[in-house]
């Protein structure tokens, strides 16, 4: 019959992770929201020039 692993006394290291991805990560997702923001308001712009 196989062991459960309830029973074992194993210990799980918890190591951090490295912060530099997640400021890439952040840089991105900025850069990108900006994008969407300024391309927003051209149409917007756009649109409101046309009347």
């Amino acid at each position: 019959m196989a062991k459960t692993e309830l029973d074992s006394k194993k210990e799980t290291k918890i190591e951090a992770e490295d912060s530099s991805s997640l400021k890439g990560t952040a840089a991105s997702v900025a850069i990108l929201g900006a994008f969407l923001v300024v391309s927003w308001v051209a149409v917007y712009f756009l649109f409101l020039s046309r009347f």
